[in-house]
């Protein structure tokens, strides 16, 4: 069984960095995307940023291209979010996501963890 359980969110002040963390487990997934995806108070989960796992291919959102950096490490079977410069509109939670590369639509989900942006 597929489990995803991020970890890393918290209370930060603008311009200052987090580093999330998506620990990946129930199988290989080396044919999945692996996602970020967020949610801020009254809005519509939105797309952060992708990394095609064995590629290492990436793709971002406009709004946090520059600043945000998606990775993986392998071994650890974990995803990565650096997230860089941050402004108080980063507030939200923060999801991740996988999907095989064949399907349309991300099929597992974490928990999500909380990222607060503000002085």
């Amino acid at each position: 069984q597929v489990q995803l359980v991020e970890s890393g969110g918290g209370l930060v002040q603008p311009g200052g960095s987090l580093r999330l963390s998506c620990a990946a487990s129930g199988r290989t997934f080396n044919n999945y995307f692996m996602g970020w995806f967020r949610q801020a108070p009254g809005k519509a989960r939105e797309f952060v940023a992708s990394i095609y796992w064995s590629v290492g291919n990436t793709n971002y959102a406009n709004s946090v291209k520059g600043r945000f950096t998606i990775s993986s490490d392998n071994a650890k079977n974990t995803v990565y979010l650096q997230m860089n410069s941050l402004k108080p509109e980063d507030t939200a939670v923060y999801y991740c996501a996988a999907r095989q590369v064949m399907a349309t639509e991300y099929t597992y989900w974490g928990q999500g963890t909380q990222v607060t942006v503000s002085s």
